[in-house]
């Protein structure tokens, strides 16, 4: 028999997949900063009207965990690869719909209405994507290089918000300030039909999970009760969600917030941040896999409370350099939190998310451990940041205090899980012997 190559064939293609899928959950979360407050909550007090956009945009998360549940229990019933398609046309639909939404100046309240509903359309889709692609990838991926293929996924998501970035940017360069309010602003998301056939294709080459196929051939399948979620997976699942914090702060603070603030507060033009995006997002291509390296290593545990607790240390420096309004010291700002602090604790979240639990309930218990977390966190977080910020006349301070403490409750909670390192994904042990190491 062959060996096994370092890096899958699925491991590839989930990559990719998930690249042209997060292309649309990251440029919902450029848009809500930029431009849809404009078009579908006009208003004279601009502050409200940001807030109001930047709601919609943690209405995706709050669907993200009831989509994660449900397409989790179905995938630890009928395979990975088959809620992967579901994912893609969630996402790609409810895209292409936002696109060809009415503003709020041609439907009034309706405008708005409809682009809660297309935004938990692709909360509940983006809910089962990243930690279906994550396992497959994981599951397909020789022992000792679990870690790198459970990682590359997020290099995935990456490479969807740098085209995100790129191809929002583009437009917003070519056109009027007017006509790209009026209509320009469209183009990115009617792109998303094109990258979603795409995304079929390439998903049609990757096989099942491995794993999963033994575990349903060891033992007959049933359909997973939610319960045994919490009787297999015991104090890993609150442990687990606690651990799921840091990514979310360290990934949507700079990515989504930091534009709103750089172009609201510091008064910056808008392409600087997006720019530094597109930069972070370039290296997060190198620095992701080499994190995924450093887990099979070192192991994820350790490599979490690192990116944590340096997150932690680095907000206030990174709105430092923010307020500075120089560009090369908030592209650096954005690289040392969105690209080094995060890519650490992204790669590690899904190296000791795919062996933490029973493969039988294994899709169920990641997309629940996870998605509760980004609701609560991830998808309120720039909303509580302006909140904040406002609160404080425009001073960054109490919003640097929030993220540094979450960080930290992160590192603690991290501290009490079992290791994965060398962990057989067959032989999960039972909550009762599962013990810090």
């Amino acid at each position: 028999m062959a060996p096994k190559r370092p890096i899958s064939k699925a491991t590839l293609a989930s990559t990719v997949g998930t690249a042209l899928e997060w292309y649309d959950f990251s440029l919902y979360g450029i848009a809500s900063a930029l431009v849809l407050s404009q078009v579908f909550f006009p208003g004279e007090n601009q502050t409200l009207a940001v807030l109001a956009s930047l709601g919609t945009f943690a209405v995706g998360f709050f669907a993200r965990p009831v989509g994660g549940v449900i397409i989790g229990i179905l995938g630890d019933r009928f395979g990975r690869r088959l809620m992967l398609f579901v994912t893609l046309l969630l996402m790609a639909v409810s895209s292409t719909l936002i696109g060809l939404l009415p503003s709020y100046s041609q439907i009034g309240v309706w405008a708005p209405i409809l682009l809660v509903f297309l935004r938990i359309l692709q909360g509940l889709g983006a809910g089962g994507e990243y930690a279906g692609a994550m396992l497959l990838s994981a599951e397909h991926a020789p022992a000792k290089r679990r870690g790198l293929n459970a990682a590359i996924p997020s290099a995935g998501n990456a490479l969807g918000s740098l085209m995100a970035t790129g191809i929002y940017f583009l437009v917003q360069s070519v056109l009027p300030h007017e006509d790209f309010i009026a209509w320009g602003w469209r183009i990115p998301f009617l792109l998303s039909i094109i990258l979603a056939v795409a995304a079929f294709i390439i998903r049609l080459r990757v096989s099942e999970s491995p794993e999963f196929e033994q575990g349903h051939q060891e033992e007959k399948p049933a359909v997973p009760r939610f319960r045994e979620v919490f009787r297999l997976g015991g104090r890993r699942i609150p442990l687990a969600m606690v651990m799921s914090i840091s990514p979310n702060v360290l990934s949507y603070l700079p990515s989504v917030y930091a534009l709103s603030y750089l172009a609201t507060t510091v008064g910056a033009s808008e392409w600087i941040g997006l720019f530094g995006i597109i930069i972070a997002n370039l290296l997060k291509l190198i620095t992701i896999p080499v994190a995924g390296l450093l887990c099979d290593r070192f192991g994820g545990k350790s490599l979490m409370i690192i990116g944590s607790v340096s997150g932690a240390v680095l907000f206030y420096p990174f709105f430092w350099m923010l307020d500075t309004g120089t560009p090369v010291w908030i592209w650096a700002a954005l690289v040392l939190i969105f690209t080094l602090c995060c890519d650490l604790t992204l790669a590690s979240q899904a190296t000791m998310l795919s062996g933490l639990f029973d493969v039988r309930v294994r899709y169920t218990s990641v997309t629940f451990s996870r998605e509760i977390t980004g609701a609560l966190v991830g998808g309120t977080l720039p909303f509580v940041a302006a909140a904040l910020t406002s609160s404080s006349d425009g001073s960054p301070w109490l919003v640097a205090m929030y993220c540094s403490v979450m960080c930290l409750l992160c590192a603690g909670a991290t501290y009490f899980l079992p290791s994965t390192r060398h962990m057989d994904p067959h032989a999960i042990e039972s909550p009762a012997q599962s013990v810090s190491r």
